[in-house]
């Protein structure tokens, strides 16, 4: 969009009439002076802080064209027309000495412009990026005593990251890559010529790892990314599509590990007929270079890749000994081939949106974890405040002393003028934090409680029209061209909502109360205006997150939408404390890719039926692979805690001793790189059924049945019929694969699965489908967060984690029962999304043991949620408390149980006394929930039983 032109050199026509309402926004003026300052008197000019301010005398104001230059003068009054476009005029007394002031111009790129802190034109500064990139046409080169290459920095450490360097090709040290030690031997340059390397007739075709390998090496490397609920396949059709055991897997494209897989800049060979890449399961010929596929069994030639005089020099390539290889490819995105670290987080901004309608309790809670998230952010870190209520304040980053916005309506999507004001304005709405730090910390400074009369639920908040302006300042001056068109600078651009209350005006608006007569149509038009949202925003590489706290409801199935249709999450807090803040400054610092796209890869015998988490169906070219029956998913994000559930079938029975299964993540990462992460893995078949049970994972298992029990229970009243489901599944499992006990008919659940049972117990009564969680918004986004959850944080999420304090320093994992509950000890549970520290009286009672065991049960809850995202709710209580029945409620009644039952379930108890035992007893009070051995008898089943673990100090 070209730039309007200019008319500051122009007279100004005085006979022009005033502007309509609206027709520019609003600039605002809010003092940031310390307290117990007096400002000198200014006439005629006024200061306020928001449009809500009280009536008052006429002010002078200037209109501004598109750049901002003023072009005619008037008399105003605020009680003549509130809504007029005004631009307040700089107080004289007020203004800072503009030889020594510095000058913005981040956002809207006008050259003559610096920005304070920054260094002058001219060569960009020298970063440390290792070593040159390597020929994308020439063979990688290995060895063993080369140094390993460093995975990336946790996710929660400084975004500053360094990208992988990469050994140019005619360096005389190879390179080597971190998963697996390789051999010493490395394999020869490629040559010119294929007919280079003499033949050698009497080398078979053979397979690049051994059988006795498999394990040490290429199932430990995928079991990171990719965790399937059997590491054995049952050749059998009909058992294996059992519907209540099922068969399937979880998948983490994006799970950061260290060692980090290895990388390689250059395109990986795939089969020419369907797809599949050459993996550490190919059967190789060293002779001619070719590779049969394990998928297709076709024959592919690899360039000369693998043409080699000895068997051992073709075990060097990393794709031919690691289950988990990613191919980079950073030239399709930067000229160069490479984006250094400082380009990458500048050309990503974070947009703060900040809820206008807050009691003065919540907001001071929000201005302090606002200014702890100014702070943590990074130097380079592009920033932009927007407040909404009534109406949408786009902060000016350029005012030094004063808060200045401009504000535009809130009852609908902006305008082309205004856009034009807002795009080509002298405005800086975006700013480097090193630069603007102390502008934003006095915005926040400036902000102000909610003044009228109406409860949280009715207050007017404008958040659709909101995240509209946010998507315009991030699409810059290419919001008025085709999306195609438009140049996607950075990833991982954000936008972080802090909302105490539901969307009630503009854009994506519900009423206030959902007795309205239209409510139902109202509803279904605001999650198709807040999905459309999503869409646009991911057309931008912006994710959207929703961050909310308080009381009010805030009506989570219109929200929902927009969080999910752009890559983000939603998540509730009880208030804008330590919590809230902790959560954005992670949701911040989390590294995420973009461009994501999924390809699972199966046997010709096996089908993926489902697949549940954040994605979206998608579809291949089918002229590049004439036989490529692969299975595509659209990821709205590629994150550490995020992962996809595969439910898969048996189309007919396998004849093979081996399953191959082969996933292809496609994404661009934060520094502008394509990956392409290919993971292989291969499961070996039996007819056995027994064999089949013993290779079961009843943690992933249980995951992928909740998660499809999760996904149809979408309303309040599926709960029931969920929970009844989860019975009816538990006793088809026994009833199928379990033993009938001798002269009854009760049935023994197979000893093989002895967690499952256990595990959907607990989430048959937990927050998933159980009352623990009260509020229907609590539930949404509690199943919403699970559904796309990786293994680690679905697991605590389904079942709690319940670990004990012992002396020493040393942590006792003890099964989840009401038993551990012992006056004596202290206390940690992990139920993902909140965290508990319990202390018994006795504990309490003593203070210097009180202590050393708060401090160890705090040491490891943070070790234990340090690299969690969302980060959980923790609270600490003491016995007896009010607060005490969050842990209680979470924990099984074993209190009902025979004490035989209870010493075999929980061995612990038969350390404690007589009397301690007693008093546990008289301290643990009755209900009507059942127990877990009870819930098992009233289904006529036999439990099998369970184990506990001893974690080492920390």
């Amino acid at each position: 969009m070209a730039d309007p032109p200019s008319t500051s050199a122009q007279e100004p026509d005085r006979r022009r009439p005033a502007p309509p309402a609206f027709a520019a926004p609003v600039r605002t003026f809010s003092s940031s002076l310390p307290p117990g300052t007096t400002p000198a008197p200014l006439q005629p000019f006024r200061q306020y802080s928001g449009p809500q301010e009280a009536q008052g005398p006429p002010i002078v104001v200037a209109r501004s064209d598109s750049f901002g230059s003023p072009t005619e003068t008037q008399e105003s009054s605020n009680s003549g027309n509130p809504n007029a476009s005004v631009r307040e005029k700089p107080v004289p007394e007020q203004q800072l000495d503009k030889e020594s002031q510095q000058r913005f111009a981040v956002s809207n790129g006008r050259p003559g412009f610096m920005i304070p802190g920054a260094t002058s034109a001219g060569s960009p500064a020298q970063i440390p990026m290792g070593a040159p990139p390597v020929n994308l046409y020439s063979s990688p080169q290995f060895s063993a005593s080369s140094t390993q290459f460093s995975a990336p920095p946790a996710q929660f450490t400084s975004p500053l990251r360094p990208i992988p360097s990469f050994t140019p090709a005619a360096a005389p040290s190879p390179v080597a890559f971190s998963e697996i030690p390789l051999a010493g031997a490395t394999p020869p340059r490629r040559a010119e010529n294929l007919n280079s390397y003499p033949p050698t007739v009497d080398q078979p075709l053979y397979n690049t790892l051994a059988e006795d390998d498999f394990d040490a090496s290429g199932h430990a490397a995928s079991s990171s990314f990719v965790q399937f609920s059997a590491q054995t396949l049952l050749k059998d059709k009909k058992l294996v599509n059992t519907a209540s055991l099922g068969f399937g897997a979880l998948v983490s494209a994006g799970a950061e590990v260290t060692p980090s897989p290895p990388f390689l800049r250059r395109e990986g060979n795939r089969c020419q007929n369907c797809g599949a890449y050459v993996n550490l399961f190919s059967v190789i010929d060293p002779s001619f270079g070719e590779w049969r596929c394990v998928f297709c069994d076709k024959l592919n030639s690899s360039d000369g890749d693998y043409r080699s005089a000895s068997s051992e020099n073709v075990r060097n390539w990393p794709e031919l000994v690691s289950s988990v290889v990613d191919y980079l490819d950073a030239g399709a995105r930067r000229p160069d081939g490479l984006m250094s670290v400082t380009d990458s987080a500048v050309a990503a901004p974070v947009i703060i949106l900040i809820d206008e309608c807050l009691d003065e309790a919540h907001l001071q809670h929000l201005q302090s974890s606002l200014h702890s998230f100014l702070d943590s952010l990074s130097q380079t870190t592009r920033i932009g405040i927007i407040t909404f209520g009534k109406t949408v304040s786009v902060y000016d980053l350029s005012e030094m002393g004063l808060a200045a916005a401009d504000v535009f309506p809130g009852d609908s999507s902006p305008s082309q003028e205004l856009l034009k004001m807002l795009i080509y304005g002298t405005g800086v709405y975006i700013a480097p934090i090193h630069a603007c730090l102390a502008v934003a910390q006095n915005i926040v400074s400036s902000l102000r409680p909610y003044r009228g009369d109406f409860p949280e639920v009715a207050r007017d908040r404008c958040l659709g029209t909101a995240v509209e302006i946010a998507l315009i300042l991030i699409q810059g001056p290419a919001a008025g061209t085709p999306r195609s068109n438009a140049k996607k600078l950075g990833g991982s651009k954000r936008i972080i909502a802090c909302i105490g209350g539901p969307c009630t005006f503009g854009v994506g608006s519900l009423p206030y109360s959902d007795t309205h007569p239209n409510y139902a149509y109202l509803e279904k038009k605001a999650v198709k205006q807040m999905e459309h949202l999503g869409h646009e925003a991911r057309g931008l590489d912006t994710s959207v997150d929703l961050l909310c706290a308080g009381t009010c409801p805030v009506r989570i199935r219109a929200l929902q939408p927009l969080v999910k249709a752009s890559g983000g999450v939603l998540v509730l807090h009880d208030d804008f404390g330590e919590i809230f803040g902790v959560n954005m400054q992670r949701a911040v610092r989390r590294a995420t890719g973009f461009r994501g796209v999924l390809e699972v890869r199966c046997p010709n015998e096996v089908a993926v039926t489902r697949i549940i988490g954040p994605g979206e169906e998608a579809d291949l070219d089918p002229s590049d692979f004439p036989k490529d029956n692969a299975t595509a998913v659209e990821l709205l994000s590629v994150e550490n805690c995020q992962g996809l559930a595969l439910n898969m079938e048996l189309t007919e029975n396998i004849t093979g001793d081996f399953a191959y299964f082969q996933f292809v993540a496609r994404y661009t990462n934060t520094y502008h790189i394509q990956v392409t992460r290919v993971i292989t893995v291969r499961l070996p078949t039996t007819a056995s059924p027994s064999t089949y049970l013993q290779s079961f994972d009843d943690e992933v298992a249980a995951v992928l049945i909740a998660k499809k029990t999760v996904l149809l229970a979408e309303k309040a009243s599926d709960l029931a019929d969920a929970r009844a489901s989860i019975d009816e599944r538990v006793k088809d499992i026994a009833l199928k694969f379990g033993k009938q006990m001798p002269k009854a008919k009760v049935w023994r659940f197979p000893k093989e699965l002895p967690k499952l049972p256990e595990l959907l117990f607990h989430f048959r009564r937990g927050p998933l489908l159980g009352n623990i969680v009260g509020h229907e918004d609590e539930r949404a986004v509690y199943r919403s967060i699970f559904l796309q959850a990786s293994l680690d944080l679905a697991l605590r999420m389904l079942a709690p984690r319940l670990l004990m304090h012992r002396e020493g320093g040393t942590f006792q994992e003890l099964p989840a029962y009401d038993l551990a509950m012992q006056s004596g000890t202290s206390l940690v549970m992990d139920h993902g999304s909140d965290l508990f520290i319990w202390t018994g009286l006795d504990v309490a009672a003593n203070e210097a043991l009180s202590a050393a065991s708060s401090a160890a049960c705090r040491t490891l809850a943070n070790e234990l949620t340090e690299s969690r995202f969302p980060s959980p709710r923790m609270l600490a209580f003491k016995e007896a408390s009010s607060q005490s029945r969050y842990l209680k409620s979470r924990l099984i009644p074993a209190h009902k149980d025979p004490p035989y039952e209870q010493e075999a379930r929980f061995p612990q108890l038969r350390t404690l006394r007589p009397d301690q035992r007693a008093r546990l007893k008289s301290s643990l009070l009755p209900t009507d929930d059942p127990s877990f051995c009870e819930w098992m008898r009233s289904l006529k089943l036999v439990p099998p039983e369970p184990s506990c673990q001893v974690i080492p100090p920390l």
